[in-house]
């Protein structure tokens, strides 16, 4: 990895690990797309691997308002959908890829800006659970899905909730990854050498993840992504 390439991550990361931090979501749809453009061979696993340390962090911040129920239907519904998330991996050529990325993440924000407000139930759960193991193991992207369940449920609740759920998902998407092939060892080391980006907008989304107008936040992540995901696609 260049050292340009090295720096642009750099600061996507922490920008993504500060907006995720603060709002409950983005870090995929902002780190996917650059990371696509930037270098096709870094998506999922660059991708999933980044926001372990994350959202254990977020997790554990926000752990007193865990919706428990709603995290269970979800985990139980994205771990399902993990192998058909596999198999899109050997489906899609890796020229392929980035066109591939672009298009799930300009879906997920279009839906995520155009959903009308709902209460949600079981087949919510199960169904956001099942799209975002099939769209994050594959490409990384998995939170759209996540926030429409809770986008009208109180933002702690709303970042505990899917940090937990994409925390079991991500590990479960990348041991299927390793032992099937589809992922190296090595590729963890750019994870690796960015976990102090990481850190940084993690700590501080920690000083202003209470005072933070949510709703702005994640206007703001579902336009950038749809930016760069035209971006990505155009590039390809």
């Amino acid at each position: 990895m260049s050292v340009m390439t090295l720096a642009v991550l750099a600061v996507t990361v922490a920008v993504a690990a500060f907006v995720q931090g603060s709002s409950g979501l983005g870090f995929a749809l902002i780190v996917a797309p650059v990371a696509g453009i930037v270098d096709p061979g870094l998506v999922p696993v660059f991708v999933l691997a980044s926001m372990i340390p994350l959202n254990l962090y977020v997790a554990w911040r926000e752990r007193a308002s865990l919706d428990l129920r709603g995290a269970g239907w979800i985990t139980g519904a994205r771990l399902a959908a993990t192998p058909a998330g596999l198999a899109l991996l050997w489906l899609i050529p890796e020229r392929s890829l980035g066109l591939f990325v672009g298009i799930a993440t300009v879906l997920a924000a279009v839906v995520s800006l155009a959903a009308p407000a709902f209460e949600p139930g079981r087949g919510a759960y199960l169904g956001a659970g099942a799209v975002t193991g099939l769209t994050e193991t594959a490409t990384g992207v998995g939170g759209p899905p996540l926030a429409l369940v809770y986008q009208h449920r109180p933002p702690a609740e709303l970042r505990s909730t899917v940090a937990t759920c994409f925390l079991v998902g991500e590990v479960a998407s990348l041991i299927l990854l390793f032992a099937t092939g589809k992922a190296q060892v090595a590729e963890l080391g750019d994870a690796v050498v960015l976990l102090p980006a990481i850190a940084a907008g993690a700590w501080l989304s920690r000083l202003v993840h209470h005072r933070l107008d949510a709703r702005r936040m994640r206007l703001f992540v579902l336009v950038f992504a749809l930016v760069s995901g035209v971006v990505l696609m155009l590039g390809v």
